[in-house]
């Protein structure tokens, strides 16, 4: 079993420790990363890096919050082999188990009580600034201002059809799994995680009735670059990469190659946006 943990967290060190003694007690060898092995001074078998460590191992336990799993799944694009989150910091929809849960964790997960999904990762490709860039995110492929508070006209075409030339401080393209991210925050809705659909979302547009629009999962979104000023900046999963320029050109898409997390059985997505949500049913 591999273990990969936040080495930016502290209070990693403790839950991965423990999860190693969990795994070894049930006979089991222990995998890692340098930098988790050096985190949690674990007595195994170290990997050169995630890639190689998720080929050694038939399931990787990964220890932090949202991003070190979104880290851990771009490192390891297109493995088949599961991640199952376990969660260090506070809100988590990828990390959703508590690290206090180990035991009865590793439990389920020695006894077969689990199931696999395989979620959708997108591909942007493009120029920037001259130059080639080929991303792979797994919540989503944002294009937005820099520091300046000045909004950006972004020209949209969905499948070569031209959609809309948007006013704003930015665009979300998110995947079903990301639909609980930036895009949620920014009024997109909650999309099942395995629902076929993108969802594009306007970061503050200027014309009201600009929303966010939910496209097949099939469909290839352009976005071209108008305006030359304020500086324009495109990420994949909240990691900067590049700046763009006017008449720049990405194209967002499925990417043919996917993720595979683990579920606990008895687990379900309505269960976590009620606890991460906090849905009562109530009237406040």
């Amino acid at each position: 079993m591999g273990l990969l943990g936040n080495s930016g967290k502290v209070s990693c060190a403790s839950a991965v420790k423990r999860a190693a003694r969990l795994v070894a007690a049930a006979g089991r060898t222990i995998y890692s990363d340098p930098a988790t092995d050096g985190l949690a001074k674990l007595k195994g078998i170290v990997c050169p890096e995630a890639a190689a460590l998720a080929r050694a191992v038939d399931l990787l336990l990964v220890f932090g919050g949202d991003g070190t799993l979104l880290r851990v799944v771009r490192e390891i694009a297109g493995s088949r082999t599961p991640i199952l989150g376990i969660n260090i910091g506070s809100l988590g929809f990828l990390t959703a188990l508590p690290s206090s849960d180990l035991p009865q964790v590793l439990k389920q997960v020695w006894n077969g009580e689990f199931y696999f999904e395989s979620r959708a990762l997108l591909e942007a490709t493009g120029r920037s600034c001259g130059r080639s860039v080929h991303l792979t995110a797994l919540n989503d492929v944002v294009i937005s201002r820099g520091i300046a508070s000045r909004l950006i006209e972004l020209d949209v075409r969905v499948d070569a059809d031209h959609l809309t030339r948007y006013r704003c401080d930015g665009l979300i393209v998110s995947s079903p799994t990301g639909s609980t991210a930036y895009s949620l925050a920014a009024g997109g809705a909650v999309i099942f995680p395995t629902a076929d659909v993108l969802a594009l979302t306007p970061i503050c547009p200027h014309t009201l009735s600009n929303r966010s629009l939910i496209l097949p999962l099939t469909a290839t979104i352009e976005v071209e670059v108008i305006s030359p000023q304020p500086t324009t900046i495109l990420s994949a999963d909240g990691q900067v990469v590049s700046e763009l320029a006017a008449g720049d050109r990405i194209q967002i898409h499925r990417a043919r190659r996917t993720v595979r997390l683990m579920h606990l059985a008895g687990a379900s997505f309505c269960e976590t946006l009620r606890h991460k949500l906090h849905w009562r049913g109530a009237t406040l």
